[in-house]
This record gives structure tokens, C-alpha cells and sequence, in this order.
């Protein structure tokens, strides 16, 4: 059985869309069907993208409301993939531009080894950013989300990607998971991985580099400077990351007693 692909769209401007066209015959060779949550403003701003996503059936959209928080697409599509997917087709849920990305730059050839190996586990897979791949990073975004990984390596000793990217499971998975995501924010996303974290396979990838200098069509040594020194920027990671903690302190067995004094009054530090 082919895999399905589950992608959240956000994208009224339509950058995203085009890679989506120009990488169709791969996408319809590698999975049964496109699971597509389109925001209200795509839905608005791409009309035409619209028409030609419900003409093929290949594509099966969850349409957002007006109104709507990221959190709530995120749980939204995942729970149409899954109500159309038998319990044990594998899903791949990711960010579009990853792929889009990896197949048109020299880590194509990496990128569909691991999607290969990926759909042959029965565990839930993790795709995480190697090191080379942080390299290619703004500073601010790799020292902010480093905060939340260093978390994750104290309490669990591995290094996880709580912002994931890419992550490949069974629909019975996701299913168990689904009922426990709270988030309207980002956070479904550590949410998801904290609910998995027994059971995941965790390989490390250069090819989720950062793709927005391929994807924006910019000189990528300038864009990263330019993102590093954004006041801007660094508030929108900090923003996006921060509620991360709060998800440790809710789904992490550890840290969900109440702290108490450890030492009496009058009595001698040990």
C-alpha cells in the first residue's frame, strides 16, 4: 500500500502552490492520495489553485474557517487523513517546502532513500535536522529552537526537533494521539512527538537544511544574515517556541508534581 501525504497549507500568496505543481507526477507516483489543509486567506487569494485541488481526486482538502488558529489545522486535517486512511497505511506529515526542497536540489537522491526506509518501520518515524543541516541556519533560529532540544536531551537524553518537519507513522498512531492535542498554537507539534517519544526512530538528515533561501529565490549567505540580525525575527521564534516548555510540564510524568521545600527550616544543609 502507498503512503498518503498529509500537508498544512498556509500559503495566500501562492509561493508554496507552485512547487506543488512543478513536483505533482512525483507526489501521484509516491502516494496514494494528498491530504491538503488549506487556510481561509489560500482560499480566498488562490481561487484558481482551489478549483484545480478539488477537480483531482488525488487531492482531499480540509477548507479551515475564518478565524481559525494553526493549532486547530494541524488537528483539524490530521483527523480527516485519518477518518480516509486505513489504520495501517503510513502517513507522511510535513511542511511542503521540505520536500519541495529536497527533490529539486542535490539531496534528492538522500531525501528518497530515507522516504524508502522511512515507509518500511512499523514505528513512528522522526526526522530530525543533523548538524550539517543547523549549520544553514539563521543564528537566532538555531540558538531558540536549540533551547527546547536541550530540554528534551536533559529529560530523555536524545535530540529531538519539537518544531518537526517531517514525521512518518501509521494512521493508528495518529489516531491514538489525536484526542490528547489541546494546542490552537504550534505547540500540537511537540504535543505529537511528546505523545510518540516511546516509540520513535529517530534518524538524522542534511536535507532538512533551510530551505527558504531555495524557496524564496534568495542568495542564501545574505538572507540568513539579514534574518539573524532581525529584532523581528527573534520575537516571531520566540513566540512560536516558548509555549513549547509549557507542553513539558503537562505531558511529562517528571515534571508534573507540584515542587515542594526540600529542606525544613533550622535544620543543617546535608
Amino acid at each position: 500500500m502507498l503512503p498518503a501525504i498529509v500537508l498544512p497549507f498556509h500559503d495566500p500568496n501562492g509561493i508554496m502552490l507552485r512547487y506543488l505543481w512543478q513536483q505533482e507526477s512525483w507526489l501521484k507516483q509516491s502516494f496514494s492520495n494528498a491530504y491538503i489543509g488549506l487556510t481561509h486567506p489560500t482560499q480566498l487569494n488562490q481561487p484558481e489553485a482551489l478549483q484545480r485541488l478539488q477537480r483531482d481526486r488525488f487531492f482531499r482538502l480540509a477548507l479551515h474557517p475564518p478565524g481559525s488558529q494553526p493549532g486547530e489545522h494541524y488537528r483539524r486535517l490530521y483527523q480527516y487523513a485519518v477518518e480516509h486512511c486505513p489504520a495501517e497505511q503510513r502517513l507522511h506529515l510535513c511542511d511542503w517546502d521540505r520536500p519541495a526542497f529536497a527533490l529539486a536540489t542535490d539531496f534528492r537522491a538522500t531525501f528518497l532513500g530515507d522516504l524508502e526506509w522511512a515507509n518500511g518501520q512499523s514505528q513512528p518515524v522522526h526526522f530530525r535536522r543533523s548538524e550539517a543541516a543547523w549549520a544553514t541556519y539563521p543564528d537566532n533560529y538555531r540558538e531558540i529552537e536549540q533551547l527546547v532540544t536541550r530540554v528534551g536531551e536533559l529529560l530523555y537524553g536524545e535530540r529531538y526537533d519539537f518544531g518537526w518537519s517531517y514525521l512518518v507513522l501509521q494512521a493508528a498512531d495518529l489516531s491514538r494521539v489525536l484526542p490528547q492535542l489541546t494546542s490552537r498554537d504550534f505547540g500540537v507539534l511537540i504535543e505529537v512527538l511528546l505523545l510518540l517519544r516511546t516509540r520513535l526512530l529517530v534518524r538524522s538528515v542534511d536535507w532538512l537544511a533551510w530551505e527558504d533561501p531555495f524557496i524564496l529565490g534568495r542568495d542564501a549567505e545574505e538572507l540568513r544574515a539579514e534574518r539573524s540580525n532581525s529584532q523581528q525575527e527573534t520575537v516571531k521564534r520566540l513566540r512560536g517556541l516558548l509555549p513549547f516548555f509549557q507542553h513539558f510540564l503537562e505531558k511529562e510524568p517528571a515534571l508534573m508534581s507540584e515542587l515542594v521545600w526540600e529542606k525544613e527550616p533550622g535544620k543543617a544543609s546535608e
